[in-house]
């Protein structure tokens, strides 16, 4: 069985590899184990803290495999972002010129550094790694934050936004951030990106460049990749379209990659999903597939189960393996969602 669950500190290990076969452009995860610990240490403060607004709370889960023990693929909520450190984006806008004596008129798209996604929630951290990329195991992973999200909704800000991986190469060189390199941080892209990772930002605000940045001054590669998103990230782009996000007009500052968003409520998944009692019984084997979750937060569990249910259903009978996996019993209240 494939069970999500809050990280813990044995989980190390596990996550240091996956931090490796993540690559380049996965800032939320650097190959670095004092801040990987550092994550993981957050992550259980913040599933343990009683929460009367959002705040630095950062919720990690990982995707376990309980036959083999193996920790195979990670997931993660910001509950507001920027709180604790500069969150930059650059916001896409338009400057017009005209001149009535010559007869001329110009649109020139601009970008301009920002802080607007300051108290967001933010969807991060998402890799499956690839022996696991097969059936509905990306989408459990991807979609159960969802059911956390509508079981949770006080101790998450607004919008939720995710940073979509925008175009590299197979060496993490970035078409979008070598004028920047070039003109303004004289570091590469991959040190930039691990820098950013471990939280070490102030380099941004005292090399970037201050005023509005004229997108047609660019060399013509950055223009093209400016909301484009890299090719291992277009499956990501497309769920995340289909549950309602859209890009607003802001980007990565980095890669030039799209940040999407969506209202919580909005959300296709929080609003479709059931709240139901749970009855402990003799499972039916023949519904459709659903991923349920239980309703708690430092012992949040989901999973991929056949259920028996209906749009009226008040109630939803599982098998006693599953109750055990879910750590529920017979009246707890779980959380569905039709796969």
């Amino acid at each position: 069985m494939l069970i999500i669950r809050p990280i813990c500190a044995s989980d190390i290990d596990a996550l240091m590899q996956i931090a490796v076969e993540s690559g380049h452009g996965f800032t939320s995860l650097p190959v670095n184990e004092e801040l990987l610990t550092k994550k993981i240490a957050r992550a259980e403060s913040s599933f343990n803290k009683t929460v009367t607004q959002p705040g630095d709370e950062g919720y990690f889960m990982v995707l376990e495999d309980t036959e083999t023990g193996e920790v195979v693929g990670t997931c993660g909520l910001e509950a507001a972002v920027g709180t604790a450190d500069a969150f930059y984006h650059y916001r896409l806008g338009t400057e017009v010129y005209h001149s009535g004596q010559i007869g001329v008129r110009n649109e020139v798209e601009t970008l301009s550094l920002c802080h607007d996604y300051t108290g967001a929630a933010e969807l991060c951290s998402l890799f499956l790694r690839q022996s696991y990329r097969q059936g509905n195991n990306g989408r459990l992973l991807s979609r159960s934050r969802f059911l956390f999200l509508a079981q949770h909704k006080a101790r998450f800000g607004e919008p939720v936004i995710a940073e979509m991986r925008g175009v590299s190469d197979d060496r993490g060189n970035s078409p979008f951030y070598g004028w920047l390199q070039e003109n303004f941080i004289g570091i590469d892209f991959v040190q930039a990106d691990y820098l950013s990772g471990l939280g070490q930002k102030s380099f941004m605000a005292e090399m970037m460049p201050r005023g509005p940045v004229y997108v047609c001054m660019l060399p013509k590669e950055a223009q093209e990749v400016i909301g484009e998103v890299h090719s291992s990230t277009v499956p990501a782009l497309k769920l995340l379209n289909s549950e309602g996000f859209r890009n607003r007009g802001y980007v990565d500052i980095f890669d030039g990659g799209p940040t999407v968003e969506c209202r919580l409520n909005d959300i296709r998944s929080v609003r479709e999903s059931q709240s139901l009692v749970v009855e402990v019984g003799e499972q039916e084997s023949t519904g459709a597939s659903y991923i349920i979750a239980n309703s708690e937060v430092a012992q949040y569990r989901a999973t991929e189960a056949q259920l028996d249910v209906t749009d009226e259903s008040e109630s939803v009978v599982i098998s006693a393996e599953l109750a055990k996996a879910l750590k529920v019993k017979s009246g707890d209240t779980v959380r569905i969602l039709a796969m």
